[in-house]
Protein backbone atom coordinates (compact mmCIF):
# COMPACT_ATOMS: atom_id res chain seq x y z
CA UNK A 1 0.00 0.00 0.00
CA UNK A 2 1.33 3.42 -0.97
CA UNK A 3 1.98 5.73 1.98
CA UNK A 4 2.28 9.45 1.37
CA UNK A 5 5.52 11.09 2.56
CA UNK A 6 5.30 12.50 6.08
CA UNK A 7 6.50 16.12 6.16
CA UNK A 8 7.42 18.03 9.33
CA UNK A 9 6.87 21.81 9.19
CA UNK A 10 8.80 23.73 11.86
CA UNK A 11 8.05 27.45 12.13
CA UNK A 12 7.21 29.67 15.10
CA UNK A 13 4.70 31.68 13.03
CA UNK A 14 1.27 30.14 13.61
CA UNK A 15 -0.22 31.52 10.39
CA UNK A 16 2.64 30.16 8.28
CA UNK A 17 2.35 26.74 9.93
CA UNK A 18 -1.38 26.59 9.27
CA UNK A 19 -1.04 27.82 5.71
CA UNK A 20 1.71 25.36 4.81
CA UNK A 21 0.09 22.51 6.68
CA UNK A 22 -3.22 22.97 4.89
CA UNK A 23 -1.66 23.46 1.46
CA UNK A 24 0.71 20.49 1.67
CA UNK A 25 -2.10 18.27 2.97
CA UNK A 26 -4.12 19.28 -0.09
CA UNK A 27 -1.11 18.27 -2.21
CA UNK A 28 -1.25 14.75 -0.81
CA UNK A 29 1.40 14.89 1.92
CA UNK A 30 0.99 13.79 5.51
CA UNK A 31 1.89 16.81 7.64
CA UNK A 32 2.95 17.37 11.24
CA UNK A 33 3.41 20.89 12.59
CA UNK A 34 5.96 22.07 15.17
CA UNK A 35 6.61 25.53 16.58
CA UNK A 36 10.06 25.11 18.14
CA UNK A 37 13.03 22.81 18.65
CA UNK A 38 11.38 20.92 21.50
CA UNK A 39 8.29 19.97 19.51
CA UNK A 40 10.49 19.16 16.50
CA UNK A 41 12.44 16.62 18.54
CA UNK A 42 9.23 15.12 19.92
CA UNK A 43 7.82 14.81 16.41
CA UNK A 44 10.95 13.03 15.17
CA UNK A 45 10.74 10.53 18.01
CA UNK A 46 7.11 9.61 17.39
CA UNK A 47 6.83 9.81 13.59
CA UNK A 48 8.56 8.44 10.50
CA UNK A 49 9.42 11.86 9.10
CA UNK A 50 10.60 11.86 5.48
CA UNK A 51 11.49 15.57 5.17
CA UNK A 52 11.73 18.63 7.41
CA UNK A 53 10.83 22.18 6.38
CA UNK A 54 12.78 24.13 9.00
CA UNK A 55 12.68 27.84 9.81
CA UNK A 56 16.10 29.31 10.58
CA UNK A 57 14.86 31.45 13.47
CA UNK A 58 13.13 29.56 16.28
CA UNK A 59 12.36 30.73 19.84
CA UNK A 60 14.49 28.03 21.49
CA UNK A 61 17.23 27.45 18.92
CA UNK A 62 18.66 28.15 15.51
CA UNK A 63 17.55 26.13 12.51
CA UNK A 64 21.13 26.20 11.30
CA UNK A 65 22.34 24.64 14.55
CA UNK A 66 19.59 22.03 14.44
CA UNK A 67 20.58 21.12 10.88
CA UNK A 68 24.26 20.93 11.82
CA UNK A 69 23.52 18.74 14.86
CA UNK A 70 21.35 16.35 12.85
CA UNK A 71 24.05 15.91 10.22
CA UNK A 72 26.66 15.37 12.96
CA UNK A 73 24.41 12.57 14.27
CA UNK A 74 24.35 11.07 10.75
CA UNK A 75 20.69 11.86 10.22
CA UNK A 76 19.88 11.71 6.51
CA UNK A 77 16.40 13.21 6.75
CA UNK A 78 16.24 15.88 4.03
CA UNK A 79 16.00 19.45 5.30
CA UNK A 80 14.69 22.51 3.48
CA UNK A 81 15.57 25.70 5.35
CA UNK A 82 13.26 28.72 5.46
CA UNK A 83 14.33 32.22 6.40
CA UNK A 84 13.25 35.83 6.19
CA UNK A 85 16.91 36.84 6.00
CA UNK A 86 18.25 37.78 2.57
CA UNK A 87 22.01 37.73 3.08
CA UNK A 88 23.82 35.27 0.81
CA UNK A 89 26.17 34.30 3.66
CA UNK A 90 23.27 32.75 5.60
CA UNK A 91 22.24 30.75 2.55
CA UNK A 92 25.79 29.58 1.98
CA UNK A 93 26.16 28.48 5.60
CA UNK A 94 22.91 26.55 5.33
CA UNK A 95 24.12 24.67 2.28
CA UNK A 96 27.54 24.00 3.79
CA UNK A 97 26.16 22.37 6.94
CA UNK A 98 24.09 19.89 4.97
CA UNK A 99 20.72 21.48 4.14
CA UNK A 100 19.20 19.98 1.00
CA UNK A 101 17.61 23.21 -0.19
CA UNK A 102 16.96 26.78 0.90
CA UNK A 103 13.94 29.02 0.41
CA UNK A 104 13.67 32.67 1.41
CA UNK A 105 10.52 34.26 2.78
CA UNK A 106 8.14 35.33 1.41
CA UNK A 107 7.60 32.42 -0.96
CA UNK A 108 4.80 30.74 -2.87
CA UNK A 109 3.62 27.51 -1.20
CA UNK A 110 3.49 25.96 -4.67
CA UNK A 111 7.27 26.50 -5.01
CA UNK A 112 7.87 24.86 -1.64
CA UNK A 113 5.77 21.85 -2.66
CA UNK A 114 7.77 21.56 -5.89
CA UNK A 115 11.04 21.68 -3.99
CA UNK A 116 9.82 19.07 -1.50
CA UNK A 117 8.97 16.71 -4.35
CA UNK A 118 12.33 17.36 -6.01
CA UNK A 119 14.28 16.63 -2.82
CA UNK A 120 12.29 13.46 -2.11
CA UNK A 121 12.77 12.32 -5.70
CA UNK A 122 16.54 12.81 -5.46
CA UNK A 123 16.64 10.89 -2.21
CA UNK A 124 14.69 8.04 -3.76
CA UNK A 125 17.03 7.93 -6.75
CA UNK A 126 20.07 7.99 -4.47
CA UNK A 127 18.68 5.09 -2.42
CA UNK A 128 18.57 2.94 -5.54
CA UNK A 129 22.35 3.15 -5.94
CA UNK A 130 23.37 2.64 -2.30
CA UNK A 131 24.80 -0.76 -3.20
CA UNK A 132 26.37 0.39 -6.44
CA UNK A 133 29.86 -1.14 -6.84
CA UNK A 134 31.16 1.77 -8.88
CA UNK A 135 33.73 4.16 -7.51
CA UNK A 136 36.16 6.77 -8.81
CA UNK A 137 39.86 6.74 -7.92
CA UNK A 138 42.18 9.72 -8.27
CA UNK A 139 45.44 10.78 -6.62
CA UNK A 140 45.04 8.14 -3.90
CA UNK A 141 41.42 9.10 -3.14
CA UNK A 142 38.37 6.88 -3.60
CA UNK A 143 34.99 8.51 -4.24
CA UNK A 144 32.10 6.09 -3.69
CA UNK A 145 28.80 7.56 -4.96
CA UNK A 146 26.58 4.82 -3.56
CA UNK A 147 27.91 5.30 -0.03
CA UNK A 148 28.30 9.07 -0.51
CA UNK A 149 31.81 9.08 0.90
CA UNK A 150 35.40 9.84 -0.06
CA UNK A 151 38.36 7.91 1.37
CA UNK A 152 41.95 9.15 1.39
CA UNK A 153 45.06 7.12 0.55
CA UNK A 154 45.21 5.60 4.04
CA UNK A 155 41.54 4.63 4.01
CA UNK A 156 40.45 7.49 6.25
CA UNK A 157 37.10 9.15 5.70
CA UNK A 158 37.22 12.64 4.23
CA UNK A 159 34.81 14.83 6.19
CA UNK A 160 32.61 16.45 3.54
CA UNK A 161 29.25 18.11 3.88
CA UNK A 162 26.46 16.95 1.59
CA UNK A 163 26.95 20.00 -0.63
CA UNK A 164 30.71 19.47 -0.83
CA UNK A 165 30.30 15.82 -1.76
CA UNK A 166 27.80 16.60 -4.52
CA UNK A 167 30.08 19.27 -5.94
CA UNK A 168 33.16 17.01 -5.93
CA UNK A 169 31.18 14.12 -7.42
CA UNK A 170 29.99 16.32 -10.29
CA UNK A 171 33.56 17.40 -11.05
CA UNK A 172 35.15 13.97 -10.73
CA UNK A 173 32.48 12.23 -12.84
CA UNK A 174 33.18 14.72 -15.63
CA UNK A 175 36.93 15.10 -15.26
CA UNK A 176 38.64 16.99 -18.06
CA UNK A 177 35.51 18.97 -18.92
CA UNK A 178 34.96 22.61 -18.03
CA UNK A 179 31.85 22.90 -15.86
CA UNK A 180 30.23 26.30 -15.48
CA UNK A 181 28.99 27.65 -12.15
CA UNK A 182 25.44 27.36 -13.48
CA UNK A 183 26.03 23.69 -14.31
CA UNK A 184 27.44 23.02 -10.85
CA UNK A 185 24.50 24.75 -9.22
CA UNK A 186 22.19 22.48 -11.15
CA UNK A 187 24.32 19.36 -10.65
CA UNK A 188 24.43 19.87 -6.89
CA UNK A 189 20.69 20.63 -6.93
CA UNK A 190 21.08 23.70 -4.75
CA UNK A 191 20.24 27.30 -5.30
CA UNK A 192 18.06 28.98 -7.86
CA UNK A 193 20.42 30.91 -10.11
CA UNK A 194 22.71 33.86 -9.72
CA UNK A 195 21.75 34.49 -6.10
CA UNK A 196 23.68 31.35 -5.17
CA UNK A 197 26.61 31.91 -7.52
CA UNK A 198 29.09 32.62 -4.72
CA UNK A 199 28.17 29.40 -2.92
CA UNK A 200 29.94 27.40 -5.64
CA UNK A 201 33.15 29.37 -5.09
CA UNK A 202 32.91 28.91 -1.34
CA UNK A 203 32.28 25.17 -1.63
CA UNK A 204 35.15 24.75 -4.14
CA UNK A 205 37.50 26.50 -1.75
CA UNK A 206 36.50 24.14 1.07
CA UNK A 207 36.79 21.04 -1.14
CA UNK A 208 40.23 22.09 -2.34
CA UNK A 209 41.39 22.56 1.22
CA UNK A 210 40.11 19.16 2.31
CA UNK A 211 41.76 17.48 -0.69
CA UNK A 212 45.03 19.28 0.06
CA UNK A 213 44.83 20.94 -3.35
CA UNK A 214 46.67 24.06 -2.19
CA UNK A 215 48.25 24.69 -5.60
CA UNK A 216 45.01 24.10 -7.54
CA UNK A 217 46.46 21.05 -9.33
CA UNK A 218 43.31 18.94 -9.03
CA UNK A 219 40.65 21.57 -9.67
CA UNK A 220 41.54 24.30 -12.14
CA UNK A 221 39.66 27.59 -12.36
CA UNK A 222 38.76 28.74 -15.87
CA UNK A 223 38.53 32.51 -15.88
CA UNK A 224 35.03 33.69 -16.78
CA UNK A 225 34.12 30.08 -17.35
CA UNK A 226 33.99 27.65 -14.46
CA UNK A 227 36.04 24.75 -13.13
CA UNK A 228 37.83 21.68 -14.51
CA UNK A 229 38.84 18.56 -12.58
CA UNK A 230 42.23 17.79 -14.12
CA UNK A 231 43.42 14.73 -12.19
CA UNK A 232 43.49 11.35 -13.90
CA UNK A 233 40.30 9.53 -12.82
CA UNK A 234 39.76 5.77 -12.95
CA UNK A 235 36.20 4.41 -12.71
CA UNK A 236 36.15 0.85 -11.40
CA UNK A 237 34.18 -1.58 -9.23
CA UNK A 238 34.44 -1.05 -5.48
CA UNK A 239 35.40 -4.66 -4.97
CA UNK A 240 38.46 -4.49 -7.20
Amino acid sequence: MHVEPHILIVDDDLQIRKLLGRYLAEQGFRVTLASDKRTLEAALESNDIKLIVLDVMLPDGSGLEICRDMRAQNSHIPIILLTALKEDVDRIIGLEIGADDYLGKPFNPRELAARIRAVLRRQSEAAKIVHSPQEYRFEGFKLQPGLRRVLNASGGLLELTSAEFDLLHALVARSGRMLSREYLLDATKRGDGDAFDRSVDVLLSRVRRKLGDVEFQLIKTVRNGGYVFTANVEKIGAGE
